[in-house]
């Protein structure tokens, strides 16, 4: 008898969940319904959106490296017109190093003035990531050594001089260089031994900082007392 009442007790269960179930889908069905073909469609666009950058990206790549290619074989104008073309159409990160890429190859034509403003334009660009902005600072500040002055230099690069930047050393360096190039030896000097002594500093550029406060010390030793 126990068994029948447990039957039956199922039974009615079984019968008031599929009721359930039927009022819910008589309610809500068709935006059940809507919500499966969204879902379905946003999958759908995703695919095809990761397939076409995916792509771009790819064929923006192979546009790259030709220009690179043409960069090699010296037909720099050249070179530099396929990278304004990618900077202008291309995809993924290709813009940006188009530009970087430019910028180089109009330093070594020798329209420094043109190359400067290519790298401070990249540097003051809110879109391009922090560490690209930063490096093309250190380009445009390597660049002003000859023609500008330690004030100009030193509005690049100066606020990544300070301890815990990865950029440090770079940037010390070029203060430096600028300083010395400038006649102030004192300041030069100060960047050169802040280099110097961070553990951190890679080998070569300590080593170039190191040359120059020895070729300084040596300039002090000759020079006549009074």
């Amino acid at each position: 008898m126990a068994n029948q009442n447990d039957s039956f007790i199922r039974e009615v269960n079984e019968e008031l969940r599929s009721e359930q179930v039927r009022a819910v889908w008589l309610r809500f069905g068709g935006v059940i319904i809507i919500l499966a073909v969204l879902v379905v469609l946003g999958t759908i666009g995703k695919v095809a959106y990761d397939y076409w950058r995916d792509t771009s990206a790819s064929a923006s790549g192979d546009e790259f490296l030709a220009a690179l290619t043409l960069a090699k074989q010296n037909r720099t104008d050249e070179a530099i017109a396929a990278l304004n073309k990618l900077e202008a159409d291309g995809h993924g990160s290709y813009p940006v190093l188009a530009r970087m890429r430019a910028a180089t190859l109009q330093a070594q034509k020798g329209d420094t003035a043109a190359a400067i403003a290519a790298f401070k334009a990249v540097a003051d660009d809110k879109n391009v990531e922090a560490p690209v902005r930063d490096a093309a600072r250190l380009r445009a500040a390597y660049l002003m050594i000859d023609g500008g002055n330690y004030a100009e230099v030193a509005a690049q690069v100066e606020p990544m001089a300070v301890a815990g930047n990865p950029m440090r050393h770079s940037a010390r360096e070029v203060l430096g260089l600028a300083a010395y190039k400038a006649g102030d030896f004192a300041k030069a000097k100060s960047w050169f031994e802040a280099i110097v002594g961070d553990d951190q500093s890679p080998r070569n550029v300590a080593s170039r900082a190191q040359m120059l406060l020895d070729v300084m010390a040596a300039g002090d030793a000759n020079t006549p007392a009074g």
